[in-house]
């Protein structure tokens, strides 16, 4: 089957056309991370300019809170980890890092979110998940910080994340569920701890959510979702193990997904497209060597060509 990837920027020079959709309203919450999954999609298509760069970063700055230094989804909203990491994601991508406010400011939004049982929470009230250690990990990694912050007690937070079925919960104790495998497995990763896992246990976890249609579900007895071709695809991948599934029969899942029209990926075939899906559905693609995508980075989800750098500044080696 084949990749549609003209329709797919087709797809997200059009994104930015729809202000006067109901929808977009209603996506505000979503705003930081949606630029960061239209911006992704254009550099794993290899078309990185195809956005305003300028338009962007204006965007970016104005949703930094100059009280904290973090990010938030929107301009006037509270800031949290989820938007930090995804803005300065963007940063990183657009080469623009030096255009943040206050480094030492943001340093210090992540570092105060830090608990003392080693999880981080996502902002000010206190909701704790595995999904915030890996944005606050990811966050410090991009701000050349990582050593700022005693991980000790937070490697042990999360490999008490893995359940004894091999998957990974929210938090420990809590149901295995597939899209945490990239956020404790990734965050174990870049801290050099992997060992602290049984590897074999959460590949065989991971390979067993693969469903009849070839498509990969987040939890067993689940429908199978395009955005698992990345939330469990790159724990697989982190592992080695990624010859574990069927990798053609969760490429043509994938590729099923495209709308043929307008461009996008939705979540399965026939069902309506959407950015998120879209951006995760042509990682699990590059995950799987599929031609005409750049190379992306399973541990960070940017295009390795980047994270090469990134990890070059942080004097990490990362295989």
């Amino acid at each position: 089957m084949e990749l549609l990837a003209d329709k797919h920027l087709q797809y997200v020079e059009q994104l930015d056309k729809s202000k006067d959709d109901l929808q977009y309203w209603l996506t505000s919450h979503l705003r930081m991370n949606g630029l960061y999954w239209a911006l992704n999609t254009t550099f794993l298509l290899q078309k990185p300019d195809l956005i305003d760069k300028e338009k962007i970063i204006d965007f970016v700055l104005s949703c930094y809170d100059e009280s904290s230094g973090g990010f938030s989804a929107d301009t006037g909203l509270d800031p949290h980890l989820l938007y930090t990491l995804s803005a300065l994601q963007i940063l990183y991508l657009e080469d623009s890092l030096d255009r943040l406010p206050d480094r030492n400011k943001t340093i210090n939004f992540v570092k105060e979110l830090h608990q003392p049982d080693g999880g981080f929470s996502g902002d000010k009230y206190g909701e704790t998940d595995a999904r915030f250690v890996y944005n606050a990990i990811q966050s410090l990694l991009i701000l050349n910080a990582l050593d700022e912050v005693d991980m000790t007690n937070t490697c042990t937070w999360l490999q008490q994340c893995q359940n004894y079925d091999g998957g990974f919960g929210f938090m420990p104790g809590e149901e295995s569920h597939g899209a945490m495998a990239f956020t404790v497995v990734g965050a174990l990763k870049i801290l050099g701890k992997l060992d602290l896992i049984d590897s074999d246990r959460a590949a065989t976890w991971l390979s067993d959510r693969q469903t009849d249609s070839g498509g990969l579900n987040g939890r067993p007895e689940k429908l199978p979702d395009v955005c698992y071709s990345w939330w469990v695809l790159s724990g697989l991948a982190i592992l080695n193990k990624v010859d574990w599934i069927d990798k053609q029969k969760l490429s043509n899942f994938i590729l099923q997904a495209q709308d043929p029209d307008k461009g996008g990926i939705a979540d399965r075939p026939d069902n309506e497209v959407d950015i998120f899906h879209t951006v995760f559905g042509l990682a699990g693609l590059s995950l799987l060597g599929h031609p005409g995508l750049a190379q992306v980075d399973p541990i960070v989800c940017l295009p390795s060509s980047i994270s090469a750098k990134l990890y070059k500044d942080n004097k990490l080696t990362l295989k």
